[in-house]
C-alpha cells in the first residue's frame, strides 16, 4: 500500500507494541501492522476480515487441547 495512512488501534494504549490500521484508497483493502515488525503488513479484504474477527470473538479458533 502506497502511503498508507495507518491509525494506532485504541486497545493499544501508550505503550510501544501496538497494532495499526490503514485503507488502502484504491482498492478498499485493509493493512494491518505490528509495530514492533513495521516491514510485515497482512492485507486482507474487508469481509474476509470482519469473518475472522467474528470467529475470534465467538471463541470459534480457540485452541482445543
Amino acid at each position: 500500500m502506497p502511503q498508507p495512512n495507518w491509525t494506532r488501534s485504541s486497545f493499544s494504549g501508550e505503550g510501544a507494541n501496538c497494532v495499526l490500521v490503514a485503507v488502502d484508497e484504491r482498492d478498499g483493502g485493509i493493512g494491518l501492522m505490528e509495530s514492533a515488525t513495521p516491514d510485515t503488513i497482512l492485507r486482507a479484504a474487508p469481509h474476509a476480515l470482519r469473518r475472522l474477527i467474528t470467529h475470534v470473538k465467538a471463541g470459534k479458533l480457540d485452541r482445543r487441547d
